[in-house]
């Protein structure tokens, strides 16, 4: 889902113009069931070539729809596709994001853990290929897993460091942490429990039990060598936690309240994703980078104060 807010009114003006035309909401229309290329949209649309593709890059600057450029039988094509099923206006002045509030923002590439305990089977891909060997976990310490843009493992955990806010004297509100993830199973499984838990400044923030791991259609923004038949997106999770206790998808999962993070006394800040030894659901994980699943991010880290 997009979240807007009536704060931030230039990225709304983008969302609302993008929207406000019949081309473009039938391009979106096309985009629903599958990726298109421009040619075939502007046969589809009985449009010609160019105007799709000025309305592509309308949508595109939104950021509601993604392009790729891939090899074609003559030359290359521009494939696109939807990035998000919904957008969500938040038109009510919300006092978190206030216009005396500030966001201070981090995107950290899912390959950049700084330390991690996995078990097989586990693996890495880039964007152009599968990290050999697979189900091999000394590998996630190989330099390449810097370009990953997918990591799976059966159990265990990733470690990753974020630069803490730079004002020191900051009045911190709320901070949160959104993810692609979805369990691992062999091959896919939509009914593949997995109990998931995030740790921030090493407290334990919170427990979530994913349901599966998805397969049954291609990820929005997979590349065309991805297999059908293995795992393709996951589901955007966003930890928060603030002065009223921890949260996820603003559903309170703990009591666990912003001050015992300590975010200020820290030279960084950690997060943790993993799965307990004494979980009751060990099911892995898939971690998804921007250019793998339905979600065009990596690790966002966002402080609000």
């Amino acid at each position: 889902m997009l979240e807007l807010s009536i704060d931030e009114p230039e990225r709304l003006r983008k969302v609302a113009h993008a929207l406000a035309s019949d081309v473009r909401i039938n391009i979106l229309k096309l985009l629903n069931y599958k990726q298109e290329n421009i040619i075939d949209l502007a046969d589809k649309l009985d449009l010609p070539v160019s105007t799709v593709a000025s309305n592509i890059r309308v949508l595109e600057n939104a950021g509601i729809i993604a392009t790729e450029v891939l090899p074609a039988s003559r030359g290359t094509m521009k494939v696109c596709t939807r990035t998000f099923d919904d957008i969500h206006m938040q038109l009510n002045v919300n006092d978190e994001y206030s216009p005396k509030s500030s966001v201070y923002q981090i995107e950290m590439p899912v390959g950049c853990y700084t330390d991690c305990e996995i078990y097989s089977t586990c693996g890495l891909i880039t964007e152009t290929g599968i990290i050999q060997p697979v189900d091999e976990p000394s590998h996630f310490y190989h330099p390449s897993r810097i370009s990953a843009q997918l990591l799976w493992f059966s159990r265990g955990n990733v470690d990753y460091k974020f630069p803490p806010l730079p004002e020191t004297d900051a009045d911190i509100k709320s901070i949160q942490f959104s993810m692609e993830i979805c369990s691992e199973a062999p091959d896919y499984d939509h009914n593949w429990p997995s109990d998931i838990t995030i740790w921030i400044n090493n407290i334990e923030i919170g427990t979530w039990t994913c349901p599966g791991d998805f397969g049954d259609r291609r990820g929005k923004l997979n590349p065309h060598w991805i297999p059908d038949n293995h795992t393709q997106y996951g589901l955007l999770k966003t930890w928060k936690v603030d002065n009223g206790g921890s949260f996820l998808d603003d559903v309170e999962i703990s009591k666990v309240k912003l001050d015992e993070l300590q975010l200020s006394q820290n030279r960084f800040i950690s997060l943790r994703i993993g799965i307990k030894q004494d979980a009751k659901h060990i099911g892995g994980i898939n971690l998804f980078g921007k250019q793998f699943g339905d979600y065009n991010q990596d690790l966002i880290m966002r402080i609000i104060y």
